[in-house]
């Protein structure tokens, strides 16, 4: 991974939402589900799993809510403006966010997958180097 001074800052589309990234994320995680899909509206969705309190996020959001394949409540986060996901959390979890604007910060050098999750529903043309880990279904 690329040498990248923090704090890093990002903001969404349309700017109204702004956050600053404190330290390293803990994972970077590749999501092939269907739902990741329709979320980031092309093959996969990018996930940085980040501690709660090494992210500052300024800005009105609203949420969404969805039951997952575990069971687990995964509670969205997004720009009222512009719609931008910001981040995704388990109530269960709330000191674990997962950063889905991390293509929007201002340095993207960090942003590099460490494992990629539902690949059995990955599209036919995504390939994943052969060094990096993958699960057919959530880790």
């Amino acid at each position: 991974m690329t040498d990248v001074s923090y704090p890093v800052k990002g903001q969404c589309q349309c700017g109204n939402v702004n956050f600053t990234l404190k330290t390293a994320p803990k994972m970077v995680i590749a999501c092939h589900c269907k739902e990741c899909q329709k979320l980031s509206t092309s093959a996969f969705s990018i996930t940085c799993v980040v501690d709660a309190k090494n992210i500052d996020i300024q800005g009105e959001l609203k949420q969404t809510s969805r039951t997952t394949d575990s069971g687990n409540e995964n509670i969205g986060h997004f720009c009222s403006g512009c719609g931008n996901r910001i981040y995704q959390l388990n109530p269960a979890a709330p000191d674990m966010i997962k950063f889905k604007a991390a293509a929007s910060l201002d340095d993207t050098r960090m942003i590099v997958p460490a494992m990629h999750v539902w690949t059995s529903e990955k599209q036919d043309w995504v390939v994943i180097p052969d060094d990096v880990q993958q699960f057919e279904k959530q880790r």
